[in-house]
């Protein structure tokens, strides 16, 4: 079967002429798809049931199959979802405060089975990099948050995107690029650049590459040290993008595209949250005209990292403000589901694994 989130109306065009449907039901189905928000063909509503048959044999419209999910008390969502080899990735579906103080949902996209990145604290990192996810399997986690039942205003959850889930979002590059296209498009689900948010550990020639390409989308970087001594504990790709690197890259990136950069800074007791790592996060982010967001480490089972108490972290804060720094000052979201990208996932991959290798024990 093909994706449909890895085709264009034009070349829809030409498969329904080909297989002996006129050219005007593409543009049928994608008003279904894009306007509508409906996924399965069975409930397009304005075309003839030989087509939805031919569509349902032919064409997939979600290429991830959601498995389950958790909400929490302060309306947090995280979806599972498993994949057609049977791995497993997750979406999550957040409250917060957006640039203009109100708040709003935000969805947080994965893009790759576990991640090669290794960052210490981090649930994704623990499985290693298994594979990338495809556009359509990028796209498919978006679906399940579609409110409504088919109706003319059927609409998202959410009102932004990120992509900052599992996975190391410029390392599966030209998925995300297809990917970001299809909820960006004006014919596909217009998202508006500006409501899209990527982030990145912090490869340094791929920042320069989206600045060479114009990137239209906001990005994030995920820092989480304010010095290569403390990075590099934590994020071993401070070898190779140390931050005297990173930013130079991130200053291109910023001149060139024209938009604020965020710096990412998850706050761990004892380990990047002391004054002069706010001291020096303030250096950076005033260099690169930089917001930061300041965020409550999420537990992660089996890992000895704690989050930052809230005195530190309210007077980590009172640094960045006093030295004029654009920040937020991140609640913590959704603790009660184990939000952090990856445990859904990590604990349901180990799950079948462990009953794969039962089986195989019962059967040798």
């Amino acid at each position: 079967m093909k994706d449909f989130f890895h085709t264009n109306l034009a070349e829809f065009q030409e498969e329904l002429i080909e297989n002996g449907f006129e050219k005007y039901r593409a543009k049928q189905v994608f008003d279904s798809v894009y306007a509508k928000r409906i996924f399965n063909p069975a409930e397009f509503k304005s075309v003839p049931n030989r087509l939805k048959e031919w569509l349902a044999e032919n064409w997939r419209f979600a290429a991830a199959e959601l498995e389950g999910g958790k909400t929490d008390t302060d309306e947090t969502k995280k979806y599972l979802f498993r994949l057609s080899d049977g791995r497993h990735v997750e979406s999550v579906l957040i409250r917060a405060p957006d640039d203009d103080g109100k708040v709003r949902k935000t969805l947080c996209l994965s893009t790759q089975v576990g991640c090669a990145c290794g960052c210490k604290f981090c649930a994704s990192a623990r499985r290693g990099f298994v594979r990338n996810l495809s556009a359509a399997e990028i796209v498919s986690q978006a679906l399940p948050f579609a409110a409504g039942s088919g109706s003319p205003d059927r609409a998202f959850e959410f009102e932004n995107i990120v992509v900052m889930g599992m996975g190391e979002p410029l390392m599966n590059f030209d998925n995300l690029m297809a990917a970001l296209k299809v909820f960006n498009a004006p014919e596909m689900f217009g998202f508006g650049a500006r409501r899209i948010t990527v982030s990145t550990c912090g490869i340094a020639d791929k920042i320069e590459h989206l600045a060479e390409i114009d990137f239209p989308y906001r990005l994030a970087i995920s820092l989480h040290g304010a010095t290569d001594e403390v990075r590099e504990k934590i994020m071993p790709i401070d070898a190779k993008y140390p931050l005297g690197r990173l930013i130079d890259a991130a200053k291109i990136f910023a001149k060139k595209c024209g938009r604020m950069i965020t710096l990412e800074f998850i706050m761990i007791d004892g380990v990047n949250d002391s004054f002069e790592q706010a001291r020096k996060l303030a250096e950076i982010a005033l260099q690169l005209h930089a917001h930061v967001n300041l965020i409550p480490y999420n537990t992660v089972g089996g890992l000895p990292w704690k989050r930052s108490g809230k005195a530190r972290r309210a007077a980590f804060a009172d640094i960045l403000r006093t030295r004029g720094v654009s920040f937020t000052l991140r609640k913590e979201k959704g603790a009660g589901i184990e939000a952090a990208c990856g445990q859904l996932a990590l604990r349901e991959d180990a799950r079948q694994e462990e009953t794969a290798h039962k089986h195989s024990r019962e059967n040798d």
